[in-house]
């Protein structure tokens, strides 16, 4: 069993009009552990069809559970508004070049 690249570690999510059932293969650790606590907590809406050993995970869910959010770039006004109340809360900013060194 030899490593996988990152290119490699996908995610497909299978989704057709005919069935109601949707499933979920991915490699994406933060990902593997939201399926993971939402089939502990609702096993009949979502269940572990197959892991692997290279690390990828198999969940099928019901697919009224499953949603896609499409979130919008920040406006240059909302990022003003973001950093001003940083800035009057405290919150320090770590700039690029700080998180380098």
């Amino acid at each position: 069993m030899r490593k996988l690249s990152k290119y490699e570690k996908e995610t497909i999510i299978n989704w057709n009009e005919a069935e109601n059932l949707a499933s979920v293969y991915t490699f994406n650790a933060s990902l593997k552990r939201r399926l993971a606590e939402f089939s502990r907590k609702y096993p009949l809406l979502c269940r572990l069809e197959r892991s692997t050993p290279e690390g990828s995970v198999t969940y099928v869910l019901d697919k009224s559970r499953l949603s896609i959010r499409l979130v919008p770039p920040y406006s240059e006004e909302r990022k003003a508004a973001a950093s001003a109340y940083a800035k009057e809360h405290g919150f320090q900013v770590v700039g690029a070049e700080e998180k380098i060194a």
